[in-house]
Protein backbone atom coordinates (compact mmCIF):
# COMPACT_ATOMS: atom_id res chain seq x y z
CA UNK A 1 0.00 0.00 0.00
CA UNK A 2 2.93 2.35 0.10
CA UNK A 3 3.14 3.09 -3.27
CA UNK A 4 -0.80 4.08 -3.07
CA UNK A 5 0.00 7.86 -2.86
CA UNK A 6 2.14 8.25 -6.24
CA UNK A 7 -0.64 10.49 -7.29
CA UNK A 8 -2.15 12.36 -4.06
CA UNK A 9 -1.68 15.88 -4.36
CA UNK A 10 -1.72 18.28 -1.07
CA UNK A 11 -4.05 20.84 -1.52
CA UNK A 12 -2.75 23.88 0.33
CA UNK A 13 -6.51 25.47 0.36
CA UNK A 14 -7.98 22.85 2.23
CA UNK A 15 -5.41 22.50 5.01
CA UNK A 16 -6.10 25.95 5.47
CA UNK A 17 -10.01 25.66 5.95
CA UNK A 18 -9.61 22.77 7.84
CA UNK A 19 -7.61 24.83 10.27
CA UNK A 20 -9.75 27.70 9.64
CA UNK A 21 -12.29 25.50 11.09
CA UNK A 22 -11.24 24.57 14.03
CA UNK A 23 -9.79 27.99 15.02
CA UNK A 24 -13.36 29.31 14.47
CA UNK A 25 -14.97 26.60 16.92
CA UNK A 26 -13.03 26.97 19.85
CA UNK A 27 -13.20 30.70 19.20
CA UNK A 28 -16.81 30.38 19.29
CA UNK A 29 -16.63 28.26 22.33
CA UNK A 30 -14.53 30.69 23.97
CA UNK A 31 -16.85 33.24 23.68
CA UNK A 32 -19.83 31.39 24.83
CA UNK A 33 -18.14 30.79 27.85
CA UNK A 34 -16.96 34.42 28.44
CA UNK A 35 -13.42 32.89 28.81
CA UNK A 36 -10.90 35.08 30.25
CA UNK A 37 -8.09 33.87 27.99
CA UNK A 38 -8.06 33.73 23.99
CA UNK A 39 -6.74 32.10 21.46
CA UNK A 40 -3.83 34.54 21.68
CA UNK A 41 -2.87 33.74 24.91
CA UNK A 42 -2.10 29.90 24.29
CA UNK A 43 1.37 28.66 23.88
CA UNK A 44 2.80 27.21 21.00
CA UNK A 45 2.49 23.61 22.17
CA UNK A 46 -1.26 24.36 23.16
CA UNK A 47 -2.37 25.54 20.00
CA UNK A 48 -0.50 22.75 18.49
CA UNK A 49 -3.10 20.22 20.20
CA UNK A 50 -5.94 22.58 18.95
CA UNK A 51 -4.46 22.43 15.53
CA UNK A 52 -4.54 18.39 15.49
CA UNK A 53 -7.49 18.22 16.32
CA UNK A 54 -8.71 20.46 13.89
CA UNK A 55 -6.91 18.73 11.19
CA UNK A 56 -7.45 15.41 12.64
CA UNK A 57 -11.70 16.20 12.23
CA UNK A 58 -11.09 16.48 8.68
CA UNK A 59 -9.37 13.06 8.02
CA UNK A 60 -6.06 14.13 8.01
CA UNK A 61 -3.38 12.11 10.18
CA UNK A 62 -1.67 14.52 12.45
CA UNK A 63 2.04 13.32 13.86
CA UNK A 64 3.36 15.95 16.30
CA UNK A 65 7.16 16.24 16.81
CA UNK A 66 8.15 14.01 14.30
CA UNK A 67 12.07 13.86 13.58
CA UNK A 68 13.42 15.62 9.80
CA UNK A 69 14.77 12.75 8.00
CA UNK A 70 18.31 14.39 7.55
CA UNK A 71 18.28 14.08 11.87
CA UNK A 72 18.06 9.96 11.07
CA UNK A 73 21.55 9.59 10.23
CA UNK A 74 21.56 9.92 14.39
CA UNK A 75 21.24 6.33 15.67
CA UNK A 76 19.64 8.02 18.47
CA UNK A 77 16.12 8.80 18.17
CA UNK A 78 16.11 11.96 20.47
CA UNK A 79 19.22 13.48 18.29
CA UNK A 80 17.72 16.27 15.65
CA UNK A 81 15.60 18.63 14.92
CA UNK A 82 11.62 17.67 14.81
CA UNK A 83 8.60 19.19 12.95
CA UNK A 84 5.74 20.65 14.64
CA UNK A 85 3.50 18.71 12.38
CA UNK A 86 3.37 16.26 9.77
CA UNK A 87 0.24 14.91 8.08
CA UNK A 88 -0.49 11.74 6.37
CA UNK A 89 -3.91 11.74 4.10
CA UNK A 90 -6.94 9.12 5.21
CA UNK A 91 -5.72 9.37 8.68
CA UNK A 92 -2.95 7.02 7.98
CA UNK A 93 0.35 6.12 9.95
CA UNK A 94 3.35 7.84 9.33
CA UNK A 95 5.80 5.06 8.04
CA UNK A 96 9.16 4.85 10.94
CA UNK A 97 12.61 3.94 8.72
CA UNK A 98 13.90 2.21 11.39
CA UNK A 99 11.15 -0.83 11.07
CA UNK A 100 11.28 -0.79 7.61
CA UNK A 101 12.16 -4.44 6.07
CA UNK A 102 11.22 -6.06 9.67
CA UNK A 103 7.76 -7.20 11.24
CA UNK A 104 7.03 -4.47 12.69
CA UNK A 105 6.99 -2.63 9.50
CA UNK A 106 3.36 -0.76 8.88
CA UNK A 107 2.33 -1.62 5.09
CA UNK A 108 -0.64 0.68 5.42
CA UNK A 109 2.16 3.61 6.62
CA UNK A 110 2.80 6.66 4.49
CA UNK A 111 6.33 7.56 3.35
CA UNK A 112 8.21 10.32 4.99
CA UNK A 113 8.81 12.14 1.55
CA UNK A 114 4.88 11.57 0.55
CA UNK A 115 3.91 13.18 3.75
CA UNK A 116 3.01 17.03 4.56
CA UNK A 117 5.76 18.79 6.50
CA UNK A 118 4.47 21.85 8.67
CA UNK A 119 6.01 23.85 10.55
CA UNK A 120 3.98 26.23 13.01
CA UNK A 121 5.30 29.70 14.39
CA UNK A 122 2.35 32.04 16.28
CA UNK A 123 3.09 35.69 16.13
CA UNK A 124 1.11 38.52 18.56
CA UNK A 125 1.18 41.73 17.91
CA UNK A 126 -0.19 42.64 21.44
CA UNK A 127 0.89 40.36 24.56
CA UNK A 128 -0.68 40.30 28.02
CA UNK A 129 1.78 43.04 29.23
CA UNK A 130 0.63 45.35 26.13
CA UNK A 131 2.64 45.94 22.83
CA UNK A 132 4.88 43.07 22.00
CA UNK A 133 8.23 44.23 22.23
CA UNK A 134 10.01 41.62 20.12
CA UNK A 135 7.14 41.28 17.47
CA UNK A 136 8.76 42.42 14.46
CA UNK A 137 12.35 40.00 15.43
CA UNK A 138 9.56 37.25 15.97
CA UNK A 139 8.01 37.79 12.53
CA UNK A 140 10.77 38.60 10.18
CA UNK A 141 13.66 36.65 11.59
CA UNK A 142 12.84 33.73 13.54
CA UNK A 143 10.07 31.77 11.02
CA UNK A 144 12.59 32.05 8.08
CA UNK A 145 14.68 29.68 10.14
CA UNK A 146 12.01 27.21 9.58
CA UNK A 147 11.35 27.82 6.14
CA UNK A 148 15.39 27.06 5.51
CA UNK A 149 15.14 24.09 7.71
CA UNK A 150 12.40 22.32 5.70
CA UNK A 151 13.80 23.76 2.23
CA UNK A 152 17.21 22.00 2.53
CA UNK A 153 16.26 18.68 3.64
CA UNK A 154 16.44 16.07 0.73
CA UNK A 155 14.42 13.65 2.36
CA UNK A 156 11.28 15.97 2.31
CA UNK A 157 9.19 16.62 -0.76
CA UNK A 158 5.85 17.99 0.40
CA UNK A 159 6.11 21.23 2.84
CA UNK A 160 4.60 24.39 4.08
CA UNK A 161 5.49 26.96 7.01
CA UNK A 162 2.25 27.87 8.78
CA UNK A 163 1.79 31.24 10.44
CA UNK A 164 -0.79 32.50 13.32
CA UNK A 165 -0.47 36.30 13.22
CA UNK A 166 -2.86 37.86 16.03
CA UNK A 167 -3.16 41.66 15.10
CA UNK A 168 -5.63 44.84 15.89
CA UNK A 169 -6.30 44.81 12.21
CA UNK A 170 -6.34 42.77 8.94
CA UNK A 171 -4.51 45.61 7.17
CA UNK A 172 -1.80 45.12 9.87
CA UNK A 173 -1.20 41.23 9.17
CA UNK A 174 -1.50 41.75 5.46
CA UNK A 175 1.09 44.53 5.47
CA UNK A 176 3.69 42.80 7.75
CA UNK A 177 2.85 39.52 6.13
CA UNK A 178 3.60 41.83 2.64
CA UNK A 179 7.23 42.59 4.44
CA UNK A 180 7.63 39.24 5.58
CA UNK A 181 7.48 37.43 2.57
CA UNK A 182 9.58 40.16 0.22
CA UNK A 183 12.01 40.08 2.59
CA UNK A 184 12.33 35.83 2.16
CA UNK A 185 11.77 36.17 -1.87
CA UNK A 186 14.99 39.29 -1.61
CA UNK A 187 17.07 36.45 0.28
CA UNK A 188 16.37 33.34 -2.12
CA UNK A 189 14.07 31.55 -0.01
CA UNK A 190 11.97 29.16 -1.78
CA UNK A 191 8.59 29.80 -0.60
CA UNK A 192 5.64 29.64 -3.00
CA UNK A 193 2.32 31.76 -3.12
CA UNK A 194 0.43 31.50 0.51
CA UNK A 195 -3.00 30.42 1.27
CA UNK A 196 -4.35 32.40 3.79
CA UNK A 197 -7.87 33.06 6.00
CA UNK A 198 -8.76 35.62 8.35
CA UNK A 199 -10.94 35.10 11.49
CA UNK A 200 -12.30 37.59 13.92
CA UNK A 201 -11.52 36.90 17.71
CA UNK A 202 -12.49 38.52 21.23
CA UNK A 203 -10.68 41.61 22.18
CA UNK A 204 -8.89 40.46 25.56
CA UNK A 205 -5.49 41.97 25.07
CA UNK A 206 -5.65 44.46 21.87
CA UNK A 207 -5.44 41.37 19.27
CA UNK A 208 -9.27 41.45 17.40
CA UNK A 209 -7.94 39.00 14.12
CA UNK A 210 -5.93 35.79 13.73
CA UNK A 211 -4.69 36.00 10.38
CA UNK A 212 -3.84 31.67 9.35
CA UNK A 213 -1.50 32.00 6.25
CA UNK A 214 0.05 28.54 4.83
CA UNK A 215 3.43 29.14 2.59
CA UNK A 216 4.46 26.17 0.45
CA UNK A 217 8.17 25.95 0.81
CA UNK A 218 10.17 24.41 -2.35
CA UNK A 219 13.43 22.86 -2.26
CA UNK A 220 16.38 24.96 -2.81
Amino acid sequence: MKGDLSMHRWCIASLTDAIESGLRKEEVRLHAEQSVLGLDARDEVTLHELLESSLSRETYGVHREVRYPRARAHRRRSVGDRCDLVLTPDDRPLQIPETAATLFEDQSAVALEDAFWLEVKVVSQFVEEGGNGAYSSNLLSTVREDVTKLSKDRGILHAGLLILLFTATPEIAEHDLGIWQDKCLEKGLPIAAPCSRTIPISDRRGNRFCTIRIYPVRHY
